[in-house]
């Protein structure tokens, strides 16, 4: 039900089997870290009902600071999580790390520390909950991740950077920096 090799790019319609994937291993990463980490959220495509998805279970977790985030290197990597590829540790205020299958071929889940007042976190939630709440939006990504996947199958890079623009304007009509809906930002400018 889950899991990609590096590189490609293939996409499934939405599984409500993900959410309880999510939900075990969200279950799991508390039994072993405790309250060293915070919330615990479904992140990514593969938590916005109806949308196709990549099979990795994307998850977001809080900690209370990146240093924290790095001092639970060891204990993840008990848990079957490396630290990220190198291209995916762009992100300056998140902690990337991946799951894979038990031959290491695949990814399977994708995990992401960051505090919750940075910019990763909020953007993310903001990104999910916006898609989740406007499907006009939700089918119009359906369909650029649609056209991407099928013009990048083996390039994941390419499938990534062809999202960005939609990505950023979506996070500026649901949150902007730190939450604040686009027409609220506006507003108080004007003022």
């Amino acid at each position: 039900m889950i899991g990609l090799e590096k590189g490609v790019v293939r996409l499934l319609p939405y599984q409500p089997g993900w959410v309880g994937l999510f939900e075990a291993e969200a279950q799991r990463l508390r039994d072993a870290l405790g309250g060293r980490i915070g919330t615990i959220v479904h992140v990514g495509s593969t938590a916005i009902p109806g949308m196709l998805a990549k099979p990795i279970i994307d998850i977001g977790a809080s900690v209370e600071s990146l240093a924290a985030a790095e001092a639970l290197i060891p204990d993840l990597a008990r848990l079957g999580y490396e630290w990220g590829e190198r291209d995916m540790q762009d992100v300056p205020d998140r902690r990337y790390f991946v799951r894979r299958t038990a031959d290491g071929q695949a990814s399977t889940h994708h995990l992401s520390l960051g505090e919750p007042a940075s910019d990763f976190w909020v953007r993310t939630l903001a990104f999910r909950d916006y898609l989740r709440t406007h499907p006009a939006s939700a089918a119009e990504y359906a369909e650029l991740k649609r056209d991407l996947a099928r013009r990048f199958r083996t390039d994941r890079g390419a499938y990534v950077d062809g999202k960005g623009a939609f990505v950023k304007r979506i996070c500026e009509l649901a949150g902007g920096r730190h939450g604040e809906r686009k027409a609220d930002a506006d507003e108080r400018r004007s003022v």
